[in-house]
């Protein structure tokens, strides 16, 4: 069907939410408008949606959430007997609204939902997941993105996001139901009122915290610390359950940035609310230069990542941290201690993604612990907790973390927890300050130890129709035709990940890569360096990944610059 006779069925049935009504009339003959939303479905990738909010089967709605929901309930009855599904939402646009069209799609399915009655972070959905025993969940978010963007993320009933043959099974469900009519529905009052929708109770959340406290090491030792924060939730999920943990270690002085405290999903002073970038954090520096605390906390709209700023007392101001550098020091900080205090596990493990910093092969050698390489995407570290967990092993696992400012030290969820990292980064904070050692201290202390590693990213933006099909041709063109150089170094190595074999272009020897196929180049150069790229999973971007060794940190940045506009510069941007 064209993208003008589904803009016109859209007018006549789209008529449950008086926004799409306005929407689909401001567009009316505006076919450059019209073909954006029709052009194509919202996709259910391998973790579920994320899109624009708004009217037409390419943007986020309730009828695109009703329809992936009618396909998640078919997978869930289809698999299981009386099955379940647990709910939470962050502070996005039409979050709340979003969750209770999905709740009101699975009741009338007779699946049994467990919904919080206020927005929760991501790692509480995993934990309610495994809490009320459901089968499946359901967390609305679009993590990072703008305002503008909202998502849908599913769970399996290991508290992990979706297994991709599930995924394909789930896709399948979708595919099979009818945009409009496809979907069952009932009130979602009256299925409250019935039972067949319970919110989650307050035993809940409070078993989740003490599980969260259980991953202290050095808790004893953070109220006499004297550690001062300023905290930002950016609006989000992360207001209450950060507090309250960091109130629990015994953290009194905490400043929570005003205009970013109360939820708020068109985030009026942070347009990008991703603790990964210096803009996000604007405001937060902002007040640390009238509060001078010890340590800026920043989480994310879903509380599932979350970035740092410390003083620099020799040169003023404040220093921001990148997710290789506080998923490192935590890595170094958790084998240090925990060994000291005799709190290692047998055959400790720990796992990264294949794009987070290598210098945690060398902490993780010193200490004894294996270091499991995963795909990028957290659901693949919890997948490794999870194998542990068939062994009875789960003991085993003391940390996880992906570059992208996700970590997460125990197995009790299965996605990245900000909540858990809050509190770990402060009693790490706290633990250095009683040795009188800065965080800057001992981030300089890790790399004089292993090394002056550099860690940067580009993102290459690729919008609209045509978007998708220029980051189908780059990733092409790179596979059919691999650089020789990238930034004047020689390139050693070729991993493709959907091949699924790493080739040396000195000798054309091929090595199997031991992951499930994945859209992802690495370029090994020399000198230890490397690029890495991939097309993003949830938005219409590439990204790329570079990693640098210098025998100073001048020089690896140096070094780092020189390769990443090369690298530009191959793709075409």
């Amino acid at each position: 069907m064209k993208e003008m006779e589904l803009y016109s069925l859209w007018c006549e049935k789209a008529v449950d939410d008086p926004d799409l009504v306005t929407e689909l009339k401001s567009i009316e003959g505006d076919e450059e408008a019209i073909i954006d939303r029709f052009y194509r479905d919202l996709e259910f990738g391998t973790g579920g949606l994320r899109g624009v909010i708004g009217a037409g089967a390419y943007r986020l709605n309730i009828y695109t959430i009703r329809r992936a929901t009618q396909g998640l309930a078919d997978y869930v009855n289809g698999t299981f007997e009386n099955g379940a599904v647990a709910i939470s939402y962050d502070s996005r646009i039409k979050s709340t609204k979003f969750a209770q069209e999905a709740a009101a799609v699975l009741a009338a399915n007779g699946i049994k939902v467990y919904i919080y009655k206020e927005l929760m972070p991501t790692p509480c959905l995993s934990w309610a997941v495994r809490a009320c025993k459901a089968q499946a969940g359901i967390m609305i978010t679009a993590s990072h993105n703008p305002a503008k963007y909202n998502g849908y993320k599913v769970y399996g009933e290991d508290g992990c996001q979706i297994t991709l043959d599930v995924a394909n099974t789930v896709i399948g469900k979708i595919n099979a139901v009818d945009m409009f009519g496809g979907a069952k529905v009932t009130d979602y009052e009256a299925a409250v009122a019935s039972g067949m929708i319970s919110y989650i109770g307050d035993d809940i959340i409070e078993a989740y915290y003490k599980r969260v406290l259980e991953e202290g090491i050095h808790t004893d030792l953070v109220a006499d610390s004297g550690l001062k924060v300023v905290y930002t939730p950016l609006n989000g999920t992360g207001n209450k359950p950060v507090r309250e943990i960091l109130k629990r270690i015994g953290i009194k002085d905490v400043t929570v940035v005003p205009e970013q405290e109360m939820p708020d999903g068109n985030f009026p002073t942070c347009p990008f609310p991703n603790p990964e970038i210096k803009e996000a954090l604007a405001k937060g520096l902002e007040l640390c230069e009238k509060v001078k605390p010890d340590l800026l906390l920043a989480t994310d709209p879903d509380c599932d990542r979350v970035g740092i700023a410390v003083p620099d007392n020799k040169n003023g101001g404040y220093v921001l941290f990148s997710g290789n550098e506080v998923g490192a020091m935590l890595l170094k900080y958790i084998c240090q201690e925990r060994t000291a205090l005799g709190t290692m596990p047998k055959d400790p493990v720990a796992v990264k993604t294949i794009v987070t910093t290598d210098i945690c092969k060398k902490i993780a050698a010193e200490y004894n612990v294996e270091l499991r390489e995963v795909l990028t995407g957290f659901k693949f570290i919890g997948e490794q907790i999870g194998f542990l967990e068939q062994k009875g092993e789960d003991n085993r696992y003391i940390f996880g973390f992906e570059e992208s400012y996700g970590y997460l030290s125990g197995g009790y969820v299965r996605d990245k927890d900000a909540v858990n990292a809050s509190m770990l980064i402060c009693e790490m904070a706290a633990f250095y300050r009683t040795k009188g050692i800065s965080l800057l201290d001992a981030r300089e202390a890790m790399y004089q130890q292993y090394g002056n590693y550099v860690h940067t990213q580009s993102s290459f933006q690729c919008e609209g129709a045509s978007g998708m099909e220029r980051m189908k041709e780059i990733m092409s063109s790179l596979r059919s035709d691999p650089p020789k150089t990238i930034g004047g170094l020689k390139v050693e190595k070729v991993g493709d990940y959907i091949a699924s074999e790493e080739t040396d272009l000195a000798t054309g020897a091929k090595t199997a890569i031991e992951l499930p196929k994945s859209d992802v180049l690495a370029f090994r150069l020399e000198q230890g360096a490397s690029v890495i790229i991939r097309p993003s999973g949830t938005e219409p971007k590439i990204k790329a990944y570079y990693t640098t060794i210098g025998d100073s940190r001048d020089a690896a940045k140096a070094l780092e610059e020189t390769i990443s506009a090369d690298f530009a510069k191959i793709l075409g941007f």
